[in-house]
């Protein structure tokens, strides 16, 4: 064994170099581990819907347990975006927004899938004021499109 100017052995030294780099790794791994998910994460699919002039195009992401659906809305005269998220056959939870007459901009909705494996599907539709539908688009986690 070749002994160091200080008085210690290499093989000591190379002992407390390999327990240093050992628990740097182990705080990297819990850091690494500790970060949230975003939204990259989760698969998402692309929807668009027209009626006349208006429509609603845009992106619904598939979190574990919920479902979000963000877009553009574009109302030719007075119109709600709607959505619904389903799993299996029991529809879970319907959202709508507010009336929009004559106007562009981006909404969204937020949709509780709150069950084992989360929603299979989401329906997303444009209606009237009177709660009518006029066109829309069901959308599956495992397609990158809406049909």
């Amino acid at each position: 064994m070749v002994k160091l100017k200080d008085g210690s052995t290499a093989k000591s030294r190379t002992r407390k170099v390999a327990a240093v780099a050992a628990a740097v790794a182990v705080v990297a791994g819990v850091v690494t581990a500790a970060a949230p998910a975003t939204a990259a994460d989760y698969p998402t699919s692309s929807f668009a819907i027209s009626y006349g002039a208006s429509y609603y195009n845009g992106t619904v992401t598939w979190y574990d347990r919920s479902v979000g659906v963000t877009g553009t809305l574009k109302a030719v005269g007075c119109l709600r975006a709607n959505a619904a998220v389903w799993a299996g056959g029991t529809r879970l939870d319907p959202e709508r927004t507010s009336l929009w007459c004559d106007r562009t901009g981006t909404t969204g909705l937020s949709l509780e899938a709150n069950v084992a494996g989360g929603a299979d599907r989401v329906d997303i539709w444009l209606a009237d004021s009177s709660g009518d539908p006029l066109a829309g688009v069901t959308c599956y986690p495992t397609s990158s499109f809406c049909l």
